[in-house]
This record gives C-alpha cells, sequence and structure tokens, in this order.
C-alpha cells in the first residue's frame, strides 16, 4: 500500500525526510513535489488539482493519503472526488474553508519580501501569489461529511489557526479522530517529526 505525503506551499517534499526516516515501511512512502508535477503549467488551484488527480490516479490500487496544509487541502479535495482510491486519509494542520482574512494578511507580507525568501518555498514569489489568489474561495465545510474511510485529523497545539478547523473536521467525518501534537506549530512535520511519524505508524 502506497503512502502518499504532500507538502505544503510554505515548504517542498524534503520537508517530510525526518518523518519519513521514523516510519515503518518507509520504502512506500511517496512525495510528490508540488512545483514540479506542474511542469509549467500556471500555478493556479485548479491545475495543481488537476495534476495531483493525475499523479494520485497514476498510483496502482488504493493510497494512504496523507497532506499538510497546501496538501491536506489537496488530499481532502482528492478523497471527496476519488473515495473508491483513498484507504485512508490524514489532514495535518488543514483548512476546510480558507481564512480569507489571514490570507489578505500573508499576501501583504509577501509583496514586501524579496525573492529570495521563496526559494526554500514550494513556489516562488510570483507563483505563490496566483495560487494564494486562486484558493480563498474553496470551502469545503458542507462536504467533509461525505468523508467515509477512517480519517486522522492532526494539529500542532500552538498552530492556533487550525486547531478550530481540525476540531470542526473531527466532529464532521464519520470516521475521524483527532491528535493534538505537543511541541509543535503549523510545520508538524519539520516542527516534531519523531513524535508525527510515531502517530501516523499507529494509525497505520
Amino acid at each position: 500500500m502506497k503512502k502518499v505525503l504532500v507538502h505544503g506551499s510554505g515548504h517542498k517534499a524534503v520537508s517530510w525526510d525526518e518523518t519519513i526516516s521514523y516510519l515503518d515501511a518507509s520504502e512506500d512512502v511517496m512525495c510528490p513535489d508540488l512545483s514540479s508535477i506542474l511542469n509549467g503549467k500556471e500555478a493556479t488551484y485548479t491545475n495543481l488539482y488537476s495534476v495531483f488527480i493525475d499523479y494520485c490516479n497514476e498510483i496502482e490500487g488504493k493510497i494512504d493519503l496523507c497532506g499538510i496544509s497546501l496538501g491536506g487541502i489537496l488530499a481532502l479535495n482528492y478523497a471527496l472526488d476519488f473515495p473508491e482510491k483513498v484507504k485512508t486519509l490524514v489532514l495535518i494542520g488543514t483548512p476546510y474553508k480558507m481564512p480569507k482574512a489571514i490570507f489578505s494578511i500573508q499576501n501583504v507580507i509577501f509583496k514586501v519580501l524579496p525573492k529570495s525568501v521563496f526559494k526554500n518555498m514550494a513556489f516562488d514569489k510570483t507563483d505563490t501569489f496566483v495560487l494564494s489568489n486562486s484558493i480563498k474561495d474553496l470551502d469545503f465545510s458542507t462536504e467533509v461529511q461525505n468523508i467515509k474511510c477512517p480519517t486522522l485529523i492532526i494539529c500542532g497545539k500552538k498552530d492556533r489557526a487550525n486547531l478550530k478547523s481540525a476540531q470542526y473536521l473531527t466532529e464532521n467525518i464519520s470516521d475521524a479522530d483527532l491528535k493534538i501534537v505537543e511541541n509543535a506549530g503549523h510545520i508538524v512535520n519539520e516542527e516534531n517529526p519523531k513524535a508525527l511519524a510515531e502517530i501516523l505508524n499507529h494509525f497505520y
């Protein structure tokens, strides 16, 4: 069974490396690089989700799907559209509805940051703005109840922006459990990778 771990917009696929090092059966793990699979297409959410669908559908059989932040949004979207392909779902620091106020503040900050800051992020400065603007109206609040596969909701204890979303997802997905990770904020896979891996090993 392939486990697909999907990174967020602020990081790259390598952000999973330490977490993977603690996982059982780590040879079955796949980590798509979101910028790479776009293959030069404009970084809109529609385009990104389209190539993500292709990536997942090319994997034989069902998959264990795990995403953080933007990766969680893609994973949630895919699990809703292709329930027959998803054996289990893990959502880490994932909003079910885009926080427009936070996005607006974030975009103002991004505008004044030099391009060099984006070198370690999934997308460059231009693509980050395009993606942010194309994602702001996403809202899965009435659809999440359609998720039927075993689901694990994870949130860093310090990730105040997503704790309410984590509780909402847990309450509205029928087969969902919630795990709060101590000593971690939003980027759980980098801030406390060992604890995250232990939670994932137990879940899988």
